[in-house]
């Protein structure tokens, strides 16, 4: 199976777990049956704006769901029985360090669901703790063997969290690390991981302020041999939709970029405002559905400003 990915590829992402069941609900800790039902609830509402989305014309080949085992009920299967593209996490919620959701035994559960595509969220940095970036590389480089074995697809999701140095550059400026730091770190980072042996079918990468970022970190994902098909997603941060839109409109025009996999950005406010009763059930799905396809239009160029 060739590296990479063609085709567009729009995702709604929530596979969140820890941050999700705290932030969202309050639970600390491993949560009851009742409030792990709950949480359930909450994401099928998530994927019932998704089918929404698809009823109102989101073309299905090209719209794809990121949902988690813990919580994800029947969606993996509903997702894939609609036609729609399945990608699920490997990783372990919540961690600062990458490491395996059920040990030795994930790969067991990627056959068990058979998702599209197999995502893990990082955190790393070139210039961050040495070991801690070679414990994460081997780790990553064992799942991109077994993936790649099995024919199985590689989603990562990559995020570089600024060290106290760094942000002490930009005088402890988050958005200035994120203009002036963030893209060459990024690229770095990417660099680091092909070179640790690490294939990548698709990227999914903070976005950044102008497009020459976005050509410069696509290119970096198809350097070296073999990776001319790799593509990168974009993925949300939980922005406002203003900022979301400026990252889509940077990015969708560069070779490489194939659409996103946004979550909180599409999905928090009208979840949040279900669970407090100001919308209805339906009134909430349909809300999804529109930032969904809102955002679509925004990457397509379609958006009426």
């Amino acid at each position: 199976m060739a590296l990479g990915y063609d085709g567009k590829l729009y995702v709604l992402a929530f596979d969140h777990r820890g941050s999700f069941q705290k932030k969202m609900f309050g639970i600390e800790g491993d949560p009851t049956p009742e409030q792990t039902d709950t949480i359930s609830d909450a994401k099928h509402l998530i994927y019932e704006g998704m089918v929404e989305a698809v009823r109102r014309g989101a073309e299905a080949s090209a719209t794809g769901v990121l949902v988690d085992e813990q919580f994800g009920g029947d969606i993996p299967q509903d997702a894939r029985e609609a036609g729609l593209k399945l990608a699920m996490p490997v990783e372990k919620s919540g961690q600062n360090e990458f490491d395996f959701e059920y040990g030795d035994d994930f790969g067991a559960h990627i056959e068990k669901f058979d998702p599209d595509f197999s995502k893990v969220l990082v955190r790393y940095n070139s210039d961050d703790d040495p070991e801690l970036n070679e414990r994460q590389l081997g780790r990553l480089k064992r799942l991109a063997d077994w993936l790649h074995e099995h024919d199985r697809k590689f989603l990562f999701e990559l995020l570089v969290p600024a060290t106290d140095d760094q942000l002490s550059k930009v005088g402890g400026d988050t958005d200035r690390y994120d203009a002036e730091l963030r893209p060459e770190l990024m690229r770095r980072a990417i660099e680091d991981i092909q070179n640790a042996g690490i294939e990548v079918d698709i990227w999914k990468i903070e976005g950044v302020d102008e497009r020459s970022d976005a050509e410069m970190l696509a290119e970096q994902t198809r350097s070296g041999e073999g990776r001319a098909g790799v593509a990168c997603v974009l993925l949300g941060r939980g922005a406002s939709t203003e900022k979301v839109e400026h990252w889509l409109e940077q990015a969708s025009p560069v070779d490489g970029f194939i659409g996103f996999a946004i979550g909180r950005s599409i999905w928090w406010d009208a979840l949040k405002a279900f669970l407090s009763r100001d919308l209805e059930r339906e009134a909430a799905a349909s809300q999804i559905a529109d930032n969904y396809l809102h955002f679509v239009q925004v990457y397509e160029g379609e958006k009426v400003h």
